[in-house]
């Protein structure tokens, strides 16, 4: 089971344009298939822009942003910290 389906599957999980959290898990779908392609951490959420910190992009670890609802975004899994 992928870590997308593992929130689902235990009542996690909300879906691209749900404002998230700090620490929120975002997936994202690059192709456009339904499947995740990539993996972040929410660092915030402001003004209607996902803040993230991804790694293995660009063959380094980085901070992207991004729209909220964004067709990039697959969903967000949500850690019980």
């Amino acid at each position: 089971m992928d870590g997308a389906n593992w929130f689902k599957s235990n009542g996690k999980w909300q879906d691209r344009t749900y404002e998230p959290k700090v620490g929120d898990i975002i997936f994202f779908d690059w192709e456009g298939d339904g499947t995740t392609d990539h993996v972040g951490i929410v660092e915030k959420c402001e003004n209607g822009t996902v803040y993230t910190v991804e790694g293995n992009s660009g063959d380094a670890c980085k901070q992207r942003q991004y729209a909220v609802g964004s067709s990039n975004i697959y969903g967000y899994g949500i850690p019980a910290y």
